[in-house]
């Protein structure tokens, strides 16, 4: 009877609306009759006999038809109380289930969405294209009034909070924790206005997800079982997002440039030190984030981020990235290039952030305060929709209009934000597998300390921005990429020529082991010259004067710590393709020392400065090579140019 009681309120104006549909009472009849329902359930009886008093005084015609429908509706009334129940239960998810010990499989997830968005309209469960696995990515939108146009969204400026779960499977928090939110979301338990957008993919890393284990994740406490790290090719998929060598991360890059979302959220699980705090967050840097952007998410976004949090229950605190020290002496804030999904999400102007539960809280604490960040960011995102949308834009402005970019940032050590963390003692006693001392975190001695959290960036290699690049057309990976990422290009009509900036690379260090099925290129260096060069009717003319500046920029000026050149992308010009034979080539190159007074002074000056060259006749035929027009032009010469 409890069930039924906390049923009745739902069930009050169905039963009034089938009194309604048989024409059988006036609205003021439909009144009384869902006022008569609502005692008749209640346990206050004396309000009950009152109300009956009162409708057989004033009423008497219409309590005679009431009392006699009444017995027929009551059974009606209890049936669908029966039915919502079993509804509720239909939707209870395997983490509710298992009392919070356990997570859905990949299949049990993908059922209750597909069984949750065929029974309530206000969601709607869409494949958005291919992974690494032959199963489709997913998404699943919540809209109140059940409009699940992208186009309409953004002409109504809505916005639109994109979730992502399941990027590392081994840290599955969010994917339980939205399985609650939109099934609450759905049943109204949860309010989400109409000009709020969900739009949250189930999982993101199907392959790893699949990949199910139980000893991956050593540090974490719970759930029993759980999906693995790497997708189907190994991957890291939180660095992908700029290589996009998984056909996941070209899918979700293709949905996030569809949706432009004002607020993306990428749901994580944390490694490193034991502290208080259930859930840390990442937030973009104020510098890098931009002039508008950043100072609205630290004086607007943040401060109610995590007074609301408070509120909850969770004292916040930004993603404790610290490694070696123990945290009571501080930290540096994560810096997070475009290879993350943050730091990617932030070349286009949306509002990124990770949250970081702690490893070491028990799983269920972890979801639930996981559904309460995200439930945070719902309510912000009301609270502030037209300012968010305002400070986008005037974000988007300001980049648009800016001469010169930064292509990375450094610390600034003279400058930190004091927080307040919360942890707990750390100690050091002797390792029972070692007999060295060992690090461990005494829960019985909780601190909470004003900490230094190094969160001021200064930016670093600034390049001035061209009015356009020139992409060849035969850089068919680069420029897929480009078009992934709704970069507007130009195709040329016909063959021309083009006084153009060109890049002549002249150092650059490669890390000795792969990384991520790449070996990463650092430490460029090159040679600026302006010439003209031939260009064929098909190559690509590229204005950067579009939304997707920043992203251009960071992508291809070879020196940016996540530019196509450093993921090996123009590899080839770095191997010359023609050479010499030395007793052929002799003659040759006595004629052009003869010929070219200016070569020969070079030679002269080269084998002063090194004398390896001097004392190498091999070295000095190629010397005069890599200065004659037999030197291959494409030979070191990066192949994306720019008309200043």
């Amino acid at each position: 009877m409890f069930v039924i009681k906390k049923q009745a309120h739902e069930n009050i104006n169905l039963l009034t609306s089938l009194l309604i549909t048989e024409q059988m009472f006036s609205s003021q009849a439909a009144e009384l009759t869902r006022l008569y329902i609502w005692f008749y359930t209640s346990s206050k009886l004396k309000y009950y006999r009152s109300l009956n008093a009162k409708i057989v005084t004033y009423h008497p015609f219409l309590f005679q038809t009431m009392y006699s429908l009444f017995k027929r509706l009551y059974v009606l009334f209890i049936l669908l109380c029966i039915v919502n129940t079993v509804d509720a239960q239909k939707f209870s998810t395997v983490f509710e289930q298992s009392q919070g010990k356990q997570t859905a499989t990949y299949q049990e997830l993908i059922a209750y969405y597909k069984t949750l968005s065929a029974t309530y309209p206000t969601l709607q469960l869409q494949e958005v294209g291919a992974t690494d696995t032959h199963y489709p990515l997913h998404i699943v939108y919540y809209s109140q009034d059940q409009n699940f146009s992208i186009r309409s969204w953004k002409e109504e400026q809505r916005i639109i909070l994109l979730i992502n779960n399941g990027i590392h499977p081994g840290e599955p928090d969010g994917i339980d924790a939205s399985m609650q939110l939109l099934r609450d979301a759905a049943q109204g338990k949860l309010h989400i206005p109409k000009q709020i957008v969900l739009a949250v993919v189930p999982v993101f890393n199907i392959g790893g997800m699949l990949n199910r284990g139980s000893y991956s994740r050593a540090n974490q406490n719970g759930p029993q079982s759980y999906g693995f790290r790497g997708n189907a090719q190994n991957l890291d998929l939180n660095r992908d997002f700029i290589k996009m060598d998984a056909q996941e991360t070209k899918s979700l890059v293709s949905l996030m440039r569809a949706l432009d979302p004002d607020i993306f959220i990428d749901n994580h699980v944390s490694n490193g030190a034991d502290y208080q705090h259930v859930m840390t967050l990442l937030s973009p840097n104020i510098q890098k984030l931009g002039k508008y952007m950043g100072t609205y998410m630290k004086q607007v976004m943040e401060p109610e981020l995590y007074q609301e949090m408070k509120q909850a229950g969770y004292d916040l605190a930004p993603y404790v990235n610290h490694w070696g020290d123990t945290p009571d002496k501080g930290w540096t804030q994560f810096y997070d290039p475009p290879r993350f999904t943050s730091g990617y999400a932030a070349l286009f102007q949306t509002f990124a952030f990770v949250p970081e539960a702690h490893m070491l809280k028990p799983y269920a604490q972890r979801v639930a305060a996981t559904y309460a960040l995200m439930k945070t960011f719902i309510n912000l995102a009301a609270t502030h929709q037209q300012a968010i949308k305002q400070v986008r834009q005037k974000e988007r402005n300001y980049v648009l209009a800016q001469k010169d970019v930064p292509l990375n940032w450094v610390v600034d050590t003279t400058k930190f934000t004091t927080i307040s963390f919360k942890g707990y003692k750390a100690k050091y006693k002797p390792s029972e597998v070692s007999g060295k001392s060992r690090l461990y975190y005494d829960r019985s001695m909780p601190y909470t300390l004003p900490v230094p959290f190094y969160n001021y960036f200064k930016p670093t290699n600034i390049v001035s921005v061209p009015r356009y690049y020139v992409l060849p057309q035969g850089w068919e990976k680069v420029i897929a990429r480009l078009k992934t990422n709704g970069v507007q290009m130009t195709e040329m009509k016909k063959d021309t020529v083009i006084h153009v900036v060109t890049y002549k690379i002249q150092d650059y260090k490669t890390v000795p082991k792969p990384y991520e099925g790449h070996y990463l290129h650092t430490g460029v260096t090159y040679e600026t010259i302006t010439a003209p060069v031939p260009f064929r009717k098909g190559d690509f003319l590229i204005s950067t004067h579009q939304i997707a500046k920043r992203y251009l920029i960071e992508t291809l000026e070879p020196n940016a710590p996540d530019a196509f050149f450093a993921w090996n992308f123009f590899d080839a010009v770095l191997q010359q393709k023609e050479y010499f034979s030395d007793y052929v080539f002799e003659d040759e190159a006595a004629q052009l020392l003869k010929q070219n007074p200016a070569l020969r002074s070079a030679l002269n000056s080269a084998c002063k400065a090194d004398t390896t060259i001097a004392q190498s006749a091999q070295k000095q035929l190629a010397f005069i090579y890599q200065h004659s027009p037999y030197q291959e032009p494409e030979y070191l010469r990066y192949p994306v140019f720019r008309i200043e």
